[in-house]
């Protein structure tokens, strides 16, 4: 499917950019960043909290909704559109992730990978076409390539030869589709080895792809490292496609990697820290700790700066509270409280790149986490 994305703006300064495209369902500018729901929801969350906190895309996860509910359930109550009433966008996964993550269930060959799933042991089977299957029974607006993750400390052997199974992988995929309203998107891999990433984004770039995706970060190489692979690599990735940066991250490694060229981003961070009682605030500049008991007695709101439902209507001595007694209006409120924080630092890049700014907005947002 052919997204139409459009960009719209550049930063002179940086490779930031603004842009836009269209999937059957919505509208969707960027940056943006996309709430994650493995299992076909946004942990305590609800569909309209999301609209209302602006998420224009929600992730949904091939490996997990493949096991439960699976593709029977999947088809018989229309997808995960019609069963989560969200009616904006999905983007799956491919269940690549869970090659790293779950390796000790797992084993894998040029055909695929077989899981003893992390549910009751029952045998997986996911190869390329079999997760294009999932993700057509799931009815995702865009669906991610297979991919072979290599940890980032594998041998650099390891590395390429997990680099090129993804791109075989990638060229199945694709004759894979079914789905005319589905756009496709390829992983490119290469850990943080430049060379290797180039190469990678050279054969990749040259099949009919919808966007591109760059994978394998965020999984414990140092920071430095990470913005060093996504500076090197989102600007060689095709500029009238989607970029889109896997699984990051922190709000700071959201700006870096906008501008470095990043459009697309999806993290469990700020509804997982949530759960715990890590808050971001300050416009996601500074994190806390709500367990800590200073906030015991604390009649005010988390973050005076802030507008979203959590902080205008809870004191941050009740939502610790809540927190402490496992309340489950805490993972909730605590939730949002994040996702407002993500995606309103998205708007506020967006707002920077249209009126040219985004380079004096960095600076100055990055000013606030030095002072």
């Amino acid at each position: 499917m052919d997204l139409n994305f459009k960009v719209e703006a550049r930063c002179g300064e940086t490779q930031a950019r603004l842009g836009r495209f269209r999937t059957t369902h919505n509208e969707v500018e960027t940056p943006q960043f996309m709430p994650v729901g493995t299992m076909a929801s946004v942990k305590g969350v609800d569909p309209d909290t999301l609209v209302g906190l602006g998420a224009t895309v929600i992730l949904g996860n091939t490996y997990h909704l493949g096991i439960r509910p699976g593709v029977p359930v999947l088809e018989a109550l229309g997808g995960m559109h019609t069963m989560a009433h969200w009616g904006r966008s999905i983007l799956t996964d491919s269940g690549g992730f869970q090659i790293l993550s779950l390796a000790k269930l797992r084993k894998i060959d040029e055909d695929g990978v077989k899981f003893r799933n992390h549910v009751d042991g029952a045998l997986l089977d996911l190869t390329p076409e079999r997760s294009i299957a999932i993700q057509a029974a799931i009815g995702s607006d865009i669906a991610m390539c297979l991919d072979h993750l290599a940890a980032s400390d594998a041998p650099r052997a390891e590395i390429e030869a997990a680099m090129a199974r993804t791109t075989r992988w990638a060229a199945r995929c694709l004759e894979a589709r079914t789905r005319p309203d589905q756009a496709l998107f390829a992983i490119v891999q290469g850990g943080i080895d430049l060379d290797l990433r180039s190469a990678h984004v050279d054969a990749l770039g040259a099949m009919p792809f919808d966007g591109y995706a760059i994978g394998g970060l965020a999984v414990g190489e140092p920071i430095p490292d990470m913005d060093r692979t996504v500076e090197h690599t989102a600007p060689r990735l095709p500029a009238d496609k989607p970029r889109y940066l896997m699984g990051v991250g922190t709000p700071r490694d959201l700006v870096e990697s906008v501008a470095r060229g990043v459009d697309m981003f999806d993290c469990v961070m700020p509804t997982r820290n949530a759960r715990k009682g890590g808050l971001f605030v300050d416009r996601g500049r500074r994190k806390i700790n709500l367990n800590n008991a200073r906030f015991r007695m604390d009649a005010g709101p988390l973050d005076p700066s802030c507008a979203c439902p959590t902080c205008t209507r809870f004191s941050a001595g009740y939502l610790r509270h809540l927190l402490v007694s496992k309340e489950l209006l805490a993972y909730s409120a605590l939730s949002v409280h994040n996702l407002h924080v993500y995606l309103s630092l998205m708007a506020e890049m967006r707002q920077a790149l249209r009126t040219g700014q985004f380079a004096a907005w960095r600076a100055e947002w990055r000013a606030g986490i030095e002072g």
